[in-house]
């Protein structure tokens, strides 16, 4: 029971502390999990412990979402669905939803077995860390979430579907496209995070459905745990990602990247 306890707590770090961060929580959940002898969680329990770190979202964010309600109980549901944010976060969540949707439909396993491996995380996390390193260099950062355009909320989506791949990391490659596309560091940040509510919530809720039977298996208060343990740490993460990379960028784990993927590649 100890041992059960500790496995899901561990996920439940490791995807708290990596998910909001640009380093691939899935990746994270893959390797350290081989490294500490445990089972690797699979792509169906990480994402419902993924949840944890939607409702950190959430809660961290709660102001900017009261605000959009507010407006919708003032207005009503048209007026909400014209917001500009709003619709900027939908525009950018079609394209994670469309490549997602046609590759659990009809290449289900896809993943598991051609991009779930070890050398694969190693090398997908390595040419990460030469795009953020790009990205990071650039110097036009005039765009913000008052000012962009839905193109630009494309463009970031564009790049968020990419982020199917483990070792990617959803956050990092959506902040670095910001950065690459002209935005400002601190809003850069948000808009990716604001996008992540829909993006991991339906990825979540989709392995949820699929997974049902095989996690009906599995014992409810070790994944509560995990998923506490998730909230607790996302909202740490978040806090830290937002105040560390408005002044510092992404030279630190850009870094990290590199002797994360070197660590992999030499314990093959």
């Amino acid at each position: 029971m100890f041992l059960e306890y500790f496995q899901y707590i561990l996920y439940g770090l490791i995807q708290g502390l990596t998910e909001f961060i640009p380093v691939s929580s899935t990746a994270h959940l893959k390797v350290i999990s081989f490294f500490f002898g445990v089972d690797d969680p699979g792509p169906s329990l990480s994402a419902i412990i993924q949840f944890g770190s939607v409702l950190a979202l959430v809660w961290y964010f709660r102001n900017d979402i009261f605000k959009l309600g507010n407006k919708s109980f003032r207005k009503n549901i048209i007026y909400l669905l014209h917001e500009r944010l709003l619709r900027s976060i939908l525009i950018g969540t079609i394209p994670i939803i469309i490549l997602g949707g046609c590759i659990k439909l009809f290449i289900p396993d896809f993943f598991d077995k051609v991009l779930r491996s070890n050398l694969s995380i190693a090398i997908v996390s390595l040419l990460m860390a030469i795009f953020m390193y790009i990205a990071d260099r650039s110097k036009k950062r005039s765009i913000n979430l008052k000012n962009h355009n839905y193109s630009d909320s494309l463009l970031i989506g564009l790049s968020q579907a990419f982020a199917i791949i483990p070792g990617v990391s959803r956050s990092g490659i959506t902040i670095s496209s910001a950065l690459v596309s002209g935005w400002e560091r601190v809003d850069a940040a948000r808009f990716s995070f604001l996008l992540g509510i829909p993006s991991i919530s339906i990825a979540a809720f989709v392995e949820l459905i699929s997974s049902f039977n095989e996690l009906k298996a599995s014992s409810l208060f070790p994944i509560i745990a995990a998923l506490t343990v998730t909230f607790i740490t996302s909202l740490f993460s978040i806090d830290f990602l937002l105040k560390y990379f408005s002044s510092n960028g992404l030279k630190f784990f850009i870094i990290y990247r590199v002797f994360f993927s070197a660590a992999i590649i030499l314990n093959l």
